[in-house]
């Protein structure tokens, strides 16, 4: 697996025009499995593993602006000229801020982080870390989680659990037990908030909320997105969670690949 000059571990599949794909917190790059084949066949598809995330270790402090920094520099050092980047939650805020820096040249955000208020804020922070302390306790959780009894469990990231795949289901439980930087991510949401919104006046900029997210709330955030980006593409994805490649693979592709 590559590893870029500052240590993050990324996948490179594809040809065509550059697609630079962001997790969000307790994720990983196989988040996007479920859309990967459809977008390799058309584009060269770069996908990371955030410091503390996946195969990347720390790398010292986490956060999301440490973050938006290490994708900037792998995009510099990929040699990628304005590269659309795609991001899922924290990932999503990460592609909006990269649109903004003018590193990317489009950016396609799922359930972006940085549109709420501060009660929504925390109810991200805590809901995410107590789940993890949880499951983190719970003795072969990992390998329970995909039985169909412990499967509605899994509604806090998909609107239609019982849809993603039994192994997708795994990676994607694996991906949150095995996150090293998750904690000092989830404190570092407190110094993030989505500002400055005419800075992406000019950049192409798509934003996509599952109606089902429960993790960064349709109703409240979807709607304060489309205040502040106006000028944005705002599209609700019916059913889908907080991780929506799984629930509808084929919207996602469609938005990604700005069909």
């Amino acid at each position: 697996m590559p590893v870029s000059a500052e240590g993050l571990v990324y996948s490179r599949r594809g040809a065509g025009k550059p697609l630079v794909l962001v997790h969000g917190v307790g994720s990983r790059k196989e988040v996007w499995n479920p859309v990967a084949d459809a977008l390799t066949a058309e584009r060269d598809v770069i996908a990371v593993d955030l410091p503390g995330f996946g195969a990347t270790p720390r790398l010292g402090k986490c956060g999301v602006y440490r973050n938006i920094d290490i994708v900037e520099a792998l995009i510099e050092e990929l040699g990628l000229d304005k590269p659309d980047v795609g991001g899922n939650s924290m990932g999503g805020g990460i592609a909006l801020e990269l649109a903004r820096r003018g590193a990317a040249g489009r950016a396609i955000a799922f359930s972006p982080i940085g549109f709420w208020d501060t009660a929504g804020r925390i109810w991200c922070q805590q809901s995410i870390g107590n789940l993890y302390r949880v499951i983190s306790r719970i003795p072969r959780f990992r390998d329970a989680a995909a039985s169909p009894a412990l499967v509605p469990l899994l509604a806090f990231f998909y609107g239609k659990p019982t849809k993603v795949a039994h192994d997708q289901r795994r990676l994607d439980v694996d991906g949150v037990l095995d996150s090293t930087g998750i904690a000092e991510t989830l404190d570092s949401f407190a110094d993030y908030q989505f500002t400055d919104p005419d800075e992406l006046a000019d950049v192409p900029v798509t934003v996509a909320w599952g109606s089902r997210d429960v993790v960064l709330t349709y109703w409240t955030q979807a709607a304060r997105a489309r205040k502040l980006l106006p000028h944005a593409q705002h599209i609700t994805i019916p059913g889908a969670g907080h991780v929506p490649f799984g629930d509808d693979p084929a919207t996602c592709v469609n938005l990604l690949l700005d069909r």
